[in-house]
């Protein structure tokens, strides 16, 4: 008896814990009593998890550790230095501080500590992509910040709602923004274009209420809710304003995404350690135009079948339909040129001419404009020298403040 007791009270510590997860609590000096937050898709412990499962993170990503020089202690500030770090951003988007937004950064800095390692690790595959994609739209840069949010930086990410890939569109919002979405395809999960999607409905969001705030804050519950609230506000275009109005989970989103900004720019100073990161090799694309098998592709030409797929994450079976339309299929370099040496005979059915073009992406990089459209094809850039440069930058700031840091010990034991 006492054993089944046990077990209940420890089902129900877990379900609670499990909640506690989910929801923020924060006082709202506006009712002058505590809030309870939803937590946004990618605070939530279950998209980190997800995304450690992702072939790209476990070949590419160190975790453990071993190589850093931080003592994984979060230090806490003033008030003042907080907002002072926040003013001190290069940003256009407002970065205002208050107590809601601290309930985010702690959250960041200390139950989330190991999570944000690991974004950080990650994040050198992808900001070269998302920066691209919002210049390319002329949206601000720190924008780059919302799949932090949205997906934890996990491109199989599939929220409760249906909501998938790294920028977490809808079905019919993906469709809208020119995403293929079949029991075959799926381009919300591709990282390309789904960033470039997301860079041109964000421009259309600011062209709607002229504010970034709101725009974020529409980006996550629609132009329809915040226009109500607008309203319900007495029409004035202020996020703070009109925050009471918002559904709860939205009341969270801004903060969040200032957090996000916070400790991805701050994370020295709270001692967290990125993960290192191994650069994938080169890859390039290959257009066909008839159906593949993905599991014959990786027999032909000798690469793994899970990293074939984790190079296509928009065919959601192994089934690549060409045949319905010309289809991109990225490999490694090698994989191609065995890809185009084995000729029909590596198709479902044989037939003359499959292979429509070959190298539509620039030799030795990883995802590049030219799979979305012929406007986007105009912009293209060179990842893997922006990536490199990125995960240069990233690990001589982490380096730079280590030694001061252990300068200032140094002087103090002095």
């Amino acid at each position: 008896m006492k054993t089944r007791y046990y077990i209940i009270f420890s089902m129900l510590t877990l379900a609670s814990t499990l909640l506690a997860q989910k929801t923020v609590t924060v006082y709202d000096s506006n009712i002058g009593k505590d809030e309870t937050m939803d937590l946004p898709e990618g605070m939530l412990d279950v998209q980190i998890d997800s995304m450690m499962r992702e072939w790209n993170a476990r070949v590419y990503l160190n975790y453990d550790g071993t190589n850093c020089f931080s003592t994984g202690e979060n230090k806490t500030y003033s008030p003042e230095e907080y907002e002072r770090r926040l003013n001190n951003l290069p940003n256009v988007v407002a970065m205002p501080y208050n107590s809601v937004v601290q309930k985010f950064i702690d959250q960041y800095c200390e139950r989330m500590r190991r999570s944000v390692s690991i974004m950080l690790g990650a994040s050198n595959f992808y900001t070269p992509i998302f920066e691209d994609a919002l210049e390319s739209y002329g949206v601000p840069l720190e924008l780059k910040y919302l799949p932090i949010i949205e997906s934890a930086l996990n491109p199989g990410a599939t929220s409760r709602v249906g909501a998938a890939g790294l920028w977490q569109f809808m079905p019919t919002t993906g469709k809208k923004y020119g995403l293929e979405v079949t029991s075959l395809i799926d381009e919300r999960r591709d990282p390309i274009k789904a960033s470039y999607a997301a860079a041109r409905m964000l421009k259309e969001l600011y062209k709607i209420f002229g504010d970034w705030t709101l725009v974020i804050a529409s980006y996550n519950c629609g132009p329809g809710n915040v226009s109500k609230a607008i309203k319900r506000a007495g029409g004035v275009k202020d996020y703070w304003t009109i925050y009471p109005y918002l559904p709860r989970e939205t009341r969270g989103y801004v903060p969040a995404f200032i957090a996000a900004n916070y400790i991805m720019n701050y994370y020295c100073e709270h001692n967290i350690c990125p993960a290192e990161a191994r650069l994938p090799l080169g890859t390039d694309t290959i257009m066909v135009t008839s159906d593949l098998n993905l599991e014959t592709v990786s027999q032909r030409c000798n690469i793994d079948l899970e990293e074939l797929k984790a190079l296509n994450p928009q065919y959601r079976t192994n089934r690549v339909p060409g045949g319905a339309k010309p289809c991109v299929l990225r490999m490694p370099m090698d994989a191609i040129n065995a890809f185009i040496e084995a000729g029909d005979s590596i198709y479902c059915i044989p037939q003359s001419n499959r292979i429509s073009a070959s190298g539509t992406g620039l030799s030795g990089e990883i995802g590049t404009a030219t799979d979305v459209d012929p406007d986007i094809s105009r912009r293209k850039n060179s990842y893997s020298r922006r990536r490199a440069n990125y995960t240069a930058r990233r690990s001589r700031s982490y380096q730079r403040s280590s030694r001061s840091r252990n300068s200032r010990k140094a002087v103090r034991r002095r």
